[in-house]
């Protein structure tokens, strides 16, 4: 812990990465700042995350060191009207303090329009900070305007590429058209010279102005001693366009008059089209994690001594009391302090159906206030309520890589150099040597055509997208189904699950005993017998107490204070009750009081075998009747057994509970093995020994007494309550607390790394396949060649199959 203190978390969104290559990049650069650690960046969701020790680190050196790498910020935007500034002084005070908060990038107030625009980092500041920064320096904000600078980005990035692309498709196509058919003309209509004249005129802006972001892409590649995408389709592009460009401006010095305006062009409208396509998709990869985003309302409605006002969501702090009506979405985690309504909670927890809420239940923010008004006291606000700290833990689980992700990585690291290679040989080769030997017209010009190919054909985005779509798309997915998998690691693990253990106490059962059943001696009802055994145990905190008393007041039992009472450890409790010597305990306290069972003998061994701990009432020396006491098997619970062992896995419950009783709850769930009498100390020995004879293994607990065996486990599954989830322990949280989740968490977890796995072999597939046919080698046998035009439509339609294929998690219901 003394290694973090001080240490913040920050998240950078980052524009212009296309590829692993972009990506290592940008770590490169960021790990390179004195007092930044553990760096990671996600292609999928274009972020860094990263740790930093502010008084080393700033967020200016940080954004410094992604501009340095050849990239830009994306940034947070906010647009304050201030109040009280009188001159050019004032607004440079308001600056100074916006300035000054962290997290802040850029401020600038204008003291004509009164007016304050800030860049900043909502990782690091939130809007309410940045107003309270105003107000501390003796102003006030009139107005807040923000914008969420992820859609506004991601929209205007699409926009960029869709300009580009009808710029492209503008002149593209009559270029090619006119490539096309030129033969086909009227001799005399037009001659070679300015035919070539006109297809050079077509191809610049092509070239240099819809393809000049692969220029800049390529530029910042080199600038970091890199070789990315960019850098294949400026010189596979640049390629044919000089040597055309050659042949138009000296034909009588080229070999041939052919030219390759038509290629250069083709080539980057194609890989602006698949760009296009895979940018659309994207965005939808990250679609649930943005609607998960918007599930904060933007304002609430306060009562502020009576009087109810609306305020924006961020002004909100605990304490504060807020109204809901019918319709609207809880603006933050907190108490029903009066009213009684239904709330859907779906979206966060995954719990489809409503819940009844009265005053005293709690609430999470986000979800939704479906029939009476409300009145709610705020307990948790801002990024301390249950959807952010989702959110966050999505988001963290979206930046971390599967251990297979690796090996993508490692090969994407050296992928373009090899291309690079492969394609300056493939020309020597068919210059120098294939020329030779097989009749391939000019030299140049056939060399030249399959040096553009093999460049434009390789694909190192399908490779870099592969796993961190297929992340961004399940973590995503299981968030909306109340499923948090919080590291990408344990969806490789779920694959080779062979045991799930489920602990018994708050997972299999509902952790609350309840009274179950009585057997009647001399009471004549069982309110009778409530009644007395109820009287003894008020008062009384002990667990079994709870249930006698619950019970009692469920049968609207009226209760007596007893006038003393004697606590008897290990046997139970006696009191003096309405002047009657009550006493309600186990057989040993029978054995005491030499109370024989009698008829019941029978009943307490029964129920005993059932699982139940059974209490004895006894008063003035007579068997008043017995009572039983079970912790419930939870709704669902053997179904959720069920399903486990139907995907081919072994279920075993593990217990503090003696033999008997840990026999009798297997039973009823329906498991065939478990381990009773384990102390929560020997709870990690106990999943250490399955590891240890060959079981590959899941642990489900409640997160926190469980904590260390969750930790032991292959994969620990943590029920969640719907708070504090960012405490809980284990790889994946379920939020709704369903054990029928665990079997949904492992079948998500099982096909999101399917995904990930079919999108390796076929960027891996198809880029060793295609760049050989792009080399030529089928050329001796069929005198076929690639075009690079089709070379380069294959090269986008692999970015969007692999984004395409990852994107269809999103279908997955459990």
């Amino acid at each position: 812990m003394d290694k973090d203190k001080g240490r913040r978390e920050a998240t950078v969104r980052i524009k212009g990465m296309h590829c692993a290559t972009c990506t290592d990049a940008v770590r490169q650069s960021l790990s390179e700042v004195d007092g930044v650690y553990d760096v990671r960046v996600n292609l999928a969701t274009e972020k860094a995350f990263l740790k930093h020790d502010p008084k080393r680190a700033s967020m200016d050196q940080i954004v410094s060191a992604v501009r340095s790498a050849g990239y830009e910020v994306a940034k947070d935007e906010l647009t304050m009207t201030i109040g009280g500034m009188h001159c050019a002084t004032c607004a440079l005070a308001v600056q100074d303090a916006l300035k000054g908060v962290s997290g802040v990038v850029d401020a600038k107030v204008n003291f004509a329009l009164g007016k304050a625009a800030v860049e900043y980092d909502s990782s690091a500041a939130s809007p309410a900070e940045l107003k309270a920064a105003v107000e501390r320096s003796g102003y006030t904000v009139l107005e807040v305007e923000g914008v969420l600078a992820e859609k506004i980005a991601r929209k205007k990035e699409l926009d960029e590429g869709f300009r580009d692309l009808m710029v492209a498709l503008a002149f593209a196509l009559p270029l090619a058209t006119i490539s096309m058919t030129h033969m086909f003309w009227p001799e005399g209509i037009l001659s070679e010279h300015a035919r070539n004249y006109i297809l050079f005129a077509l191809a610049i802006p092509v070239q240099f102005y819809a393809g000049m972001r692969y220029y800049k892409g390529a530029y910042r590649a080199l600038r970091n001693r890199r070789a990315n995408m960019d850098t294949l389709v400026v010189i596979g592009t640049s390629a044919a366009f000089i040597y055309s460009l050659a042949v138009t401006l000296f034909p009588e010095h080229m070999g041939s008059h052919d030219v390759y305006f038509d290629t250069s062009a083709v080539i980057i409208t194609l890989v602006l089209a698949g760009k296009f396509l895979e940018l659309r998709s994207r965005g939808a990869t990250s679609e649930a994690i943005l609607r998960l985003m918007d599930l904060q309302p933007p304002t609430a409605t306060k009562v502020v001594e009576g009087t109810e006002r609306t305020v924006s969501v961020d002004e909100l702090v605990e304490g504060d009391v807020v109204t809901v009506r019918p319709g609207e979405r809880l603006p933050v985690d907190g108490e029903v302090i009066s009213g009684v309504s239904t709330v859907d909670e779906s979206l966060v927890t995954g719990e489809s159906i409503p819940q009844e809420k009265v005053r005293g239940a709690q609430v999470t923010g986000g979800t939704v206030n479906m029939s009476g008004l409300l009145t709610v006291k705020a307990t948790r606000v801002g990024r301390n309520t249950t959807l952010a700290q989702i959110v966050k833990l999505v988001e963290d689980a979206q930046s971390t890589k599967a251990p297979i992700e690796r090996f993508a990585d490692t090969v994407a690291g050296y992928f373009v150099p090899a291309v690079l290679s492969v394609s300056v040989a493939t020309f020597l080769f068919w210059y120098f040597i294939g020329s030779g030997i097989w009749e391939v017209g000019d030299p140049l010009t056939f060399s030249l055509t399959v040096f553009v190919a093999v460049l434009v054909i390789a694909c190192p985005c399908a490779l870099g997208l592969a796993t961190p779509t297929a992340i961004v798309v399940g973590t995503g997915r299981g968030a909306q189904l109340g499923i948090l998998i919080k590291d990408a690691a344990a969806l490789e693990r779920a694959r080779d699950l062979t045991t799930v253990i489920l602990d018994k106490t708050g997972t299999l059962t509902e952790g609350e005993p309840k009274v179950i059943t009585m057997r009647l001696g001399s009471a004549k009802s069982e309110k009778d017998l409530l009644a007395a055994a109820g009287s003894a145990e008020k008062g009384s905190e002990h667990v079994l107490s709870r249930a006698v008393l619950t019970a009692a007041e469920a049968a609207g039992v009226d209760l007596v204070a007893p006038d003393a009472s004697t606590v008897y450890p290990g046997e139970g409790v006696t009191a003096k009750v309405a002047g009657k010597d009550v006493s309600v305990g186990n057989r040993r306290m029978l054995d005491r009081l030499g109370v024989p069972l009698g008829a019941l003998e029978g009943d307490m061994d029964a129920l005993q075998d059932q699982g139940m701990t059974v209490m004895a009432c006894v008063a003035d020396g007579r068997l008043m009747g017995l009572i039983g006491v079970a912790d419930t098997l939870k709704a669902g619970a053997r179904e959720a057994v069920a399903d486990l062992r139907a995907m081919g896995l072994k279920v075993v419950m593990m217990t503090g509970d003696n033999e008997r009783t840990a026999r009798a709850i297997s039973s009823q769930a329906g498991i065939l093995e478990f381990k009773a009498q384990v102390l929560p100390a020997d709870k990690v020995g106990a999943v250490r020994a399955f590891q240890e004879s060959g079981e590959v293994v899941a642990m489900v607990g409640d997160g926190i007494n469980d904590a260390p065996a969750l930790a032991q486990a292959d994969i620990g599954i943590a029920l969640g309550t719907g708070t504090d989830i960012a405490l809980e322990s284990g790889n994946i949280v379920l939020v709704g607390g369903d054990l029928k989740g665990v079997a949904s968490a492992i079948k998500l977890s099982r096909r999101t790394f399917r995904k990930i796995r079919e999108n390796l072999f076929w960027a891996l597939f198809y880029n060793t396949a295609s760049i050989p046919i792009a080399a030529g080698i089928l050329y001796p046998f069929t005198d076929w060649l690639l075009s690079p035009m089709i070379a380069a439509g294959a090269m986008a339609f692999s970015s969007v199959s692999v984004v395409t294929n990852a994107a269809l998690l999103r279908r997955f219901e459990p």
